[in-house]
C-alpha cells in the first residue's frame, strides 16, 4: 500500500510539474501601427501692419511684423506649407509672408499673397518636430493706393503633400 501511495504521489508530482511547465509561459501577438501625423499651429495673430511714413519723393515705407511663430510636427516625407488669404488685397497694396523653414525644409522667402491664391511658402519638408519658427508679415503700398481704411484678411497656412 505504501508503494502504491508512493507511486501515486510520484505520478501526481510528475503531472503537476508538467502542468506547471505548460502554463509557465505563453505567447501573444501584438498588433501596432503608427499613423500619419501632420500638425501645424500658429502662435496667434500678428500686430496690425500700418503703412504711415515715407521719405519725400519716395513711395511709402513698408511695415513688417515678425512676432508670430509656427510649430510643425510631421512623420511623413515630401510635405510643404502653403498660404493664402481669404480675399484679395486692395489695389496697390501688397501683403507678403515669410516662413522660416524647419530643419531640412526650404523657405520660399517673402511671398506675395495679395491675390488670395494658394502659394508655396516652405517646401521639401521631411519628418520633423519643431516649434518657434518665425512668421514675418510685410505690408507695402504705393501712393496710388490712396488712403485705405483699417481692414483684415484671414491667412490660412496648410501643411500638405508636395506634388
Amino acid at each position: 500500500m505504501k508503494k502504491l501511495t508512493l507511486l501515486a504521489l510520484a505520478g501526481l508530482a510528475l503531472f503537476a510539474a508538467v502542468a506547471a511547465y505548460a502554463t509557465n509561459e505563453d505567447t501573444q501577438t501584438v498588433t501596432f501601427e503608427v499613423q500619419a501625423i501632420n500638425e501645424l499651429t500658429a502662435s496667434g495673430d500678428p500686430a496690425a501692419l500700418t503703412v504711415s511714413t515715407a521719405t519725400a519723393g519716395s513711395e511709402p515705407d513698408d511695415a513688417s511684423n515678425a512676432l508670430t511663430t509656427y510649430s510643425i510636427t510631421t512623420n511623413e516625407t515630401g510635405k510643404k506649407i502653403t498660404g493664402q488669404i481669404d480675399e484679395a488685397m486692395p489695389a496697390n497694396v501688397t501683403l507678403t509672408i515669410t516662413l522660416a523653414a524647419p530643419t531640412g525644409g526650404s523657405s520660399a522667402g517673402a511671398i506675395n499673397i495679395s491675390d488670395g491664391t494658394v502659394k508655396d511658402l516652405v517646401t521639401s519638408i521631411d519628418p520633423v518636430a519643431e516649434g518657434g519658427k518665425t512668421i514675418t508679415y510685410g505690408l507695402s503700398a504705393t501712393v496710388a493706393a490712396g488712403v485705405v481704411a483699417s481692414d483684415t484678411r484671414t491667412v490660412t497656412l496648410t501643411l500638405t503633400d508636395e506634388v
